[in-house]
Formats: structure tokens, sequence, C-alpha cells
């Protein structure tokens, strides 16, 4: 059987498009796909308690709803953004941090360029501004903390050695890992409510 001259770089979607991986177009990407994907990719490498994997699609979630308790008067598109914090995930997966830091800077560049195709799919900027990518992050650790505690078996002290105290401004959520069919629901039902 005779090699393919190239390598493949990019990704069928079950809606038919096809992702350049290398030079990703708004145009292919489509929002249930991102909802499919981000909900069979489980958080922690999967290693959390329940029947169900607790998905990055959930994670999303939560870090849009902790976004706005840190800033309520925040804008439908900065939320938006929020809720899309991870949605490069849906093709690249979530990798822990660790192995993010091993992998080294050329990664983060690969998923910031997937960040900025969904981003402007969707009529967001390319790059969300410096001030709201920190509270982004500051509620995507908040979320990292409350996971961690609930979910993957780190204890208060040890979570916070590493997540930090999360703000007095967040009401403790009670995690619970869905299916994925409902947690694409659920990030769907999400987006749609967000969407310019």
């Amino acid at each position: 059987m005779a090699k393919p001259t190239q390598t493949r770089a990019w990704q069928r979607m079950l809606s038919g498009r096809r992702l350049d991986l290398l030079d990703p177009s708004p145009l292919d990407v489509e929002i249930e796909d991102v909802a499919h994907g981000l909900a069979r990719v489980a958080r922690w490498n999967g290693q959390t308690k329940g029947t169900h994997a607790f998905s990055v699609a959930q994670h999303c979630v939560l870090v849009e709803r902790l976004t706005a308790e840190l800033n309520p008067r925040l804008t439908r598109e900065a939320r938006l953004m929020a809720l899309l914090h991870d949605a490069p995930e849906y093709v690249i997966g979530d990798l822990i941090s660790p192995f993010k830091a091993a992998v080294g800077l050329d990664y983060k560049d690969f998923e910031l360029k997937l960040l900025s195709a969904i981003h402007l799919r969707f009529g967001l900027p390319a790059r969300a501004p410096a001030e709201m990518i920190a509270l982004f992050k500051q509620a995507d650790i908040a979320s990292a903390y409350y996971e961690a505690t609930q979910l993957a078996g780190f204890t208060a002290g040890e979570a916070k050695r590493y997540f930090g105290t999360p703000s007095k401004a967040l009401r403790t959520p009670r995690l619970v890992p869905l299916s994925a069919a409902d947690a694409q629901a659920l990030f769907l039902e999400r987006f749609k409510r967000l969407a310019i």
C-alpha cells in the first residue's frame, strides 16, 4: 500500500467540515462540532469521581458563570469569550498543565491560532483584551480549585497550594459530572443564550 505523500493536517468533523489544524479557517468552525467535542473531552485526564467524566464542556460553562460572578457587569460578548476560553480543546483535547509546560510555547501559539479562528467565526475579536484574559484566568483557576477538591481527590490544602483560594465573591458550585449528551446540551444552551 502506497503511503500518502503529505501528512494530513486536518480533522474531519461530524458536520462534514474539515478543519485545517495548521491554518484554521473560521468558516470551518461549527458550534455543534465544538460542543460535541468538548462534551467528550475529560478534565483531569478522566481522573475524577462519578459515573461520568467531568467534561471540558461543563468546565467552560462553569468558568463562564464564575467570570460573571467576578464581574457582574460583563457584556454578553465577554461572557461568550469566557464560555469559549477552552474551545480549541474540541480538536486538540485537554492537555494537563504540566504536559503543556513540557511541550513548550509552540503548543500555546497553536492553541491561540485555533482560538482566534473560533472567536472570528462567532463575531468576536480574534483575541480578548488583556484584562478579560486575566479575568477568565482567575475564573479558570477557581474552577480548577473546585474541580480538584470535589472531583479529583485533592485535599483543600493541596488545592490551595496549587490553585490558591477562590475569591469570596464566588458561590461554591456543587459539581456533578454529566453524561456527554447532557454536557453537550448544557454547553449549546449556554452558547445560544450568549450568542450575539
